[in-house]
């Protein structure tokens, strides 16, 4: 009884056992496979596209004869192989003639031709990058003419004008720029010697006062010292005793002219008045011009006990950098007590390495950065050492700076830049459209709607411009403000460089 009852459900799942395995054979994709040196060669590929080689290459058939194109680039510049087929199997490179037409966005068509080498045909071009091209190929074999066609797209995108816009993208026109390269110099910012004072009393005494000190900014004429001096005390009695001879012989010399013109005294009384004047007023001049050298006005009215009153004041504006006097301290008149050095211009000591001098000259403009600051000035060059040092083997050149808002201080070091040539370049591109792209130097070339990397060969540059040698061709429109956005919508598409 349970056989009986077990037997038909045993048949119904045999039968759709059977079933299933007909219908898996049936639906499986017909594949022909052919050995070529112990590998296969896919002979039915997606309709529309070209199979995969045993070289990893795209393979194009017609009925029985087949092409494989590779583009090997290990230790070489990128280059067209091509590898015949016929049945799946390996044929010699001579067998067929086989020519390619290459397209790219905004370039002329370019054409290859091949030459056997070894087990293949052998391009006659450096297959450029970026890889992202139309190729049109043409085989002959056999007397039989067969053509296919290809497009590989790499590091392209689709942009509209709108989406260009909200990016912030800026488009530029490839085209002949002036390269200015520029030196870069290290240096360090120095007083200006020219404007450099040492501060004397002039006078011998004892120091009463000191105002000025090491480091405070002074004006011209503030007190710096007060000293007691004999010596003032006695020039300023020599020019009060010779204003008071002054005004006694010009009364005599007045009395005795009225006299000789009244005929009562004698010509000979007027003559020698008049010449005990005058004899008293060059006495009062002189005296009168020592008070003044020492920087003392001679018609200030003093006290008995401010004779010997001496003030020594600042003779320019600046900061007082030396400071050698101190409280009851006798000094000479000869005897440095202060420097003042005005720093309204400053001076950039620049280091000039030989190779070098050449190119630096007097008159030269330079731009001078601060090296730990944003801090930036405009200069030119005003001087030129001859000799260079023995110790640095370098020679020094000087730069003037304008320093009225004090941002300069001696001490500070510097980088110097200066335009060694003006070089006319016939293709350049903005140096901030220059992105990276798997280690190339790339710029995004605009072409209707789309955008296309174009790896580049690069020659000199200024820091703003850099001149193409090899890439991009006058004319060419490409992104130059905001080009990073271009980058990261290309790494958002999961571009890759597959050959």
């Amino acid at each position: 009884m349970n056989k009986t009852r077990w037997m038909p459900i045993l048949i119904v799942i045999v039968i759709g056992i059977v079933l299933g395995g007909l219908i898996l054979t049936l639906d499986k994709p017909a594949t022909v496979t052919a050995e070529v040196e112990g590998e296969h060669v896919n002979e039915k590929p997606a309709e529309g596209q070209p199979g995969t080689g045993p070289r990893g290459g795209k393979l194009f058939t017609d009925t029985d004869f087949s092409v494989e194109l590779t583009i090997f680039e290990k230790g070489v510049p990128p280059q067209f192989r091509i590898f015949l087929y016929e049945k799946g199997k390996l044929l010699p490179p001579a067998a067929a003639n086989v020519a390619i037409t290459l397209s790219r966005l905004g370039a002329a068509a370019q054409l290859f031709k091949f030459t056997p080498e070894a087990d293949y045909l052998l391009g006659d071009h450096v297959v450029e990058e970026p890889h992202s091209f139309d190729i049109a190929i043409t085989a002959e074999h056999d007397g039989k003419v067969m053509r296919w066609s290809y497009s590989q797209i790499e590091d392209r995108m689709e942009i509209a004008d709108d989406m260009l816009k909200s990016m912030g993208v800026e488009l530029f026109t490839a085209g002949p720029a002036i390269i200015k390269p520029k030196l870069k110099l290290p240096g360090e910012v120095i007083f200006n010697e020219h404007n450099i004072v040492r501060v004397v009393p002039r006078v011998a005494g004892l120091v009463t006062h000191v105002q000025g000190h090491h480091g405070q900014h002074v004006k011209k004429g503030d007190v710096l010292a007060t000293i007691e001096s004999p010596m003032l005390a006695d020039l300023r009695s020599q020019y009060f005793v010779a204003r008071k001879r002054l005004a006694l012989t010009r009364t005599t010399y007045e009395r005795e002219k009225q006299l000789w013109e009244e005929k009562i005294s004698a010509k000979q009384d007027f003559l020698l008045a008049q010449e005990l004047w005058n004899e008293a007023q060059i006495a009062l001049e002189l005296a009168a011009t020592k008070l003044r050298a020492l920087g003392v006005r001679p018609e200030s009215n003093y006290s008995k006990t401010d004779f010997a009153h001496y003030e020594i004041r600042a003779p320019i504006s600046g900061i007082i950098i030396a400071k050698a006097i101190a409280l009851g301290e006798a000094l000479k008149e000869d005897r440095e007590i202060y420097t003042i050095a005005d720093v309204s211009t400053v001076w950039t000591a620049i280091t000039v390495y030989p190779k070098d001098l050449n190119i630096i000259h007097e008159g030269q403009k330079v731009a001078v950065k601060a090296t730990a600051s944003d801090i930036e000035s405009q200069g030119t060059v005003t001087y030129i050492s001859t000799l260079i040092g023995g110790q640095t083997r370098t020679a020094t050149a000087r730069v003037e700076l304008d320093n009225k808002d004090g941002h300069w201080r001696p001490g500070m070091f510097v980088n110097a830049e200066l335009v060694a040539e003006e070089i006319k370049v016939p293709v350049a591109v903005a140096a901030g459209a220059i992105q990276t792209l798997r280690d190339w130097p790339v710029v995004f070339g605009r072409y209707g709607q789309y955008f296309e990397a174009r790896p580049l060969e690069l020659g000199r540059t200024d820091g703003e411009m850099v001149e193409v040698l090899k890439g991009l061709t006058q004319g060419e429109q490409y992104a130059g403000g905001n080009s990073f956005a271009l980058k990261a919508e290309l790494g958002k598409a999961g571009a890759s460089h597959n050959h």
